[in-house]
């Protein structure tokens, strides 16, 4: 089957800076809704018309990928609002902001505790990625119509590069 606009593929892949350093290695292939919510759109426009078994090296600019760097997203907010157990790399949503947080936080961000100090905490809303150029080597492992639910659902199960955020204490960023 040839993947088209709405059809769920099977890959794995190797993310790499453009320095050459990866950053994300997918060996077992893991499916995706070429269509919905899962992939970059520049990635699914690279996928259009390949089948199983088809191997891709893209080039993705920030702006393809995770945006550029913006600094507006840094926020600095006191560290007696958070928990002593606060840790460097830690993630949460916005919705979890501690009660006193500036209130001009998009509550809709995900935030990475960039940096704690002994007086305030400087806390992250850009994704991980953003800013950089990415090398991304794909590999087509199969090729599938979409259920029902995942079509209703616009995914497969998995996001490309889906951070889930973490409580305060509860290890690393995934």
């Amino acid at each position: 089957m040839e993947i088209n606009e709405h059809c769920v593929v099977a890959l794995t892949w190797v993310l790499q800076d453009t320095l050459g350093e990866e950053l994300d290695v997918l060996d077992d292939p893991v499916e995706f809704l070429v269509g919905g919510d899962d992939l970059l759109e520049r990635i699914e426009q690279a996928l259009q018309g390949h089948e199983a078994g088809a191997e891709l090296s893209l080039h993705l600019e920030p702006e393809d990928a995770f945006g550029d760097y913006d600094g507006q997203l840094l926020f600095l907010e006191p560290r007696a609002l958070f928990p002593q157990e606060l840790e460097e790399g830690m993630s949460f949503e916005g919705t979890a902001l501690p009660e006193g947080a500036s209130s001009g936080m998009p509550r809709d961000a995900l935030y990475t505790v960039a940096q704690i100090y002994p007086d305030h905490v400087v806390l992250d809303a850009n994704h991980p990625m953003a800013g950089i150029a990415l090398r991304l080597r794909l590999k087509v492992h199969a090729v599938r119509e979409p259920t029902e639910e995942e079509a209703k659902r616009r995914s497969a199960g998995t996001g490309f590069f889906r951070i889930q955020p973490q409580a305060p204490g509860s290890g690393l960023l995934h």
